[in-house]
C-alpha cells in the first residue's frame, strides 16, 4: 500500500470517531455519499467567516476574493480530470444536474424524431429518466446495451446497436451496483465511428480511479463533489469547449447574460452561460479542498488502496455460506461498490442488523431498477468502499452478516 495510510488518514474525518448502536461507526456506504474531512469543513466554515460576497459582479474586495476562490476551483476540477482548459467546466447541483444539462441544452438541438440514444442496462435512473423525457419531447427512440453473465457491457450488443440514426451513447463509467469499470474508450470509438457523441456519468470514477477525458474520448462527462469528499450541491459538466459554445442555455438568469434588450439577450462566454443566478460559491470552494485532499492522496493510491480492500472484502464474503455476489469478480475491472445477497434474509432485513452492529450499508435497488430486474432480484446489499476503510470494518460487516444468518436461521426452524 506505500505510503497510504488510511489509519492516519481516518484522524481527517471527525464523524468516523462516533458510536452507532454502541459500536463504533462502520461507514460502508460511500457509494450514496462519503464522508468529509475537516480540511473541507474548515473550508466551508472559513469562507462564511471571512469571504462570503457574491461572486462576478461586486467590484469591493470581498466580492474579488470570493470571485478568485470560486474560479480557481474550475483548474483544480479539470486538472483532477484531464480537461484541457477550465472554461470546459461548468458547475450544476449535482451529476443528474449535468445529465439533464446535456438532455436539454445540446440534445433538444440535435435529437429529433426517430434519432436513437443508446444506454446500458446498468444505468443509474439519473442517466435513463432525462433520457427518457428527451424521447417524449422529441419523438426520439432509446436503445439499451445488454449484459455479459459477468456484468458487464456487451460491446457486441453495442456494435449491433449504433447506427446511423444515434446520436448519443450514454454510459455509467463506473457502476454504483456491480461495480464494474466500464471499457469508456471502447465504447467512445464505437460510438464516434457512427458519427454519435458520448456521455460518461463519472459519479462512481473520479471519486475513486484517476480520471482522464481525453483519454477516454468522450464529449461530455458528469461527477459529483459530495461522492468524493467534498460537500453537497455541487456537480460538474465537463464537455468539450466547441459543443458548449455551440448549446443554448438551460436555465435563464443573472450572471448567464452579456447584454439584455427587452425582446432578447445575448449569452455570457462558456462557462458563464450555464451558470444562471447566484452558485453555491461556498460549497464549490470547499470542493476545491477536496480535490486537494484527493490530489495529496493520490488518485493512484486511492485505487490501490480500494481494490486491496475491495478484494479482502470480496473473499471474505464469499466465505460466509450462502452469500453470493453481483458483478465482475476482478478487482481490476471493477470498483469498490460490493453488492451481495444473503440466501434467506431480505436486503432490508440485513441492513438493518448491520446497523444494530454499527455497520452502515445500504439496502434496495440503488436507483437502477433495470439492472435490478436483470439480475432478477427486487434489491441488493451494497457496501462501498473509500479512502479511510480498514479491513477490520470488514470483519464488523461479516460479523453482521453472521448474526443475520444465525437470527433467520432461527426463526425459520
Amino acid at each position: 500500500m506505500g505510503m497510504f495510510d488510511a489509519a492516519r488518514i481516518r484522524e481527517d474525518f471527525p464523524i468516523l470517531a462516533q458510536t452507532v448502536n454502541g459500536r463504533p461507526l462502520v461507514y460502508l456506504d460511500n457509494a450514496a455519499t462519503t464522508q468529509k474531512p475537516r480540511q473541507v469543513i474548515d473550508a466551508l466554515v472559513r469562507y462564511y467567516e471571512t469571504t462570503n460576497a457574491n461572486i462576478h459582479r461586486g467590484i469591493h474586495t470581498l466580492a474579488q476574493q470570493a470571485t478568485e476562490q470560486y474560479e480557481a476551483v474550475r483548474g483544480k476540477v479539470a486538472a483532477h480530470i484531464g480537461a484541457g482548459r477550465p472554461e470546459e467546466i461548468v458547475f450544476t447541483r449535482n451529476a443528474t444536474e449535468s445529465i439533464n444539462l446535456v438532455a436539454r441544452a445540446w440534445a433538444d438541438m440535435h435529437v429529433g424524431e426517430g434519432d436513437e440514444v443508446v444506454l446500458t442496462l446498468m444505468e443509474h435512473h439519473s442517466n435513463i429518466v432525462p433520457w427518457q423525457l428527451l424521447a417524449r419531447r422529441k419523438g426520439a427512440v432509446l436503445r439499451y446495451v445488454g449484459l455479459t453473465p459477468g456484468g458487464e457491457v456487451d460491446l457486441d450488443h453495442l456494435r449491433e446497436l449504433v447506427g446511423p440514426r444515434t446520436k448519443l451513447v450514454s454510459v455509467v463509467h463506473a457502476s454504483n451496483v456491480l461495480g464494474t469499470i466500464n471499457p469508456v474508450a471502447d465504447i467512445a470509438a464505437i460510438a464516434h465511428s457512427a458519427g454519435a457523441l458520448v456521455l460518461a456519468d463519472g459519479a462512481q470514477s473520479a471519486p475513486h480511479l484517476p480520471v482522464d477525458v481525453a483519454a477516454l474520448g468522450v464529449d461530455f462527462f458528469a461527477l459529483s463533489s459530495h461522492k468524493m469528499l467534498g460537500p453537497t450541491g455541487v456537480g460538474v459538466l465537463w464537455a468539450r469547449h466547441s459543443l458548449l459554445e455551440e448549446m443554448d442555455p438551460f436555465l435563464g438568469g443573472g450572471e448567464m447574460i452579456s447584454l439584455v434588450r427587452q425582446e432578447h439577450s445575448t449569452w455570457a462566454d462558456v462557462p458563464h452561460k450555464f451558470e444562471a443566478g447566484t452558485p453555491n460559491i461556498a460549497d464549490v470552494i470547499a470542493f476545491g479542498a477536496a480535490i486537494d485532499y484527493l490530489g495529496g492522496l493520490g488518485m493512484a493510491n486511492v485505487r490501490e488502496h480500494e481494490k486491496a480492500i475491495t478484494a479482502y472484502a470480496m473473499d471474505t464474503l464469499l466465505r460466509i455460506p450462502g452469500v453470493s455476489l453481483h458483478g465482475p469478480m476482478d478487482v481490476e475491472h471493477r470498483g469498490g461498490a460490493v453488492s451481495f445477497a444473503v440466501d434467506g434474509v431480505h436486503p432490508h432485513d440485513m441492513s438493518t442488523i448491520a446497523d444494530g452492529h454499527g455497520v452502515a450499508i445500504r439496502a434496495g435497488h440503488h436507483c437502477a431498477q433495470l439492472l435490478m430486474r436483470r439480475l432478477q432480484v427486487s434489491a441488493t446489499n451494497r457496501a462501498s468502499f473509500y479512502v479511510y476503510n480498514l479491513p477490520e470494518e470488514v470483519d464488523a460487516l461479516v460479523e453482521s452478516i453472521e448474526h443475520a444468518r444465525r437470527v433467520f436461521a432461527d426463526g425459520d426452524s
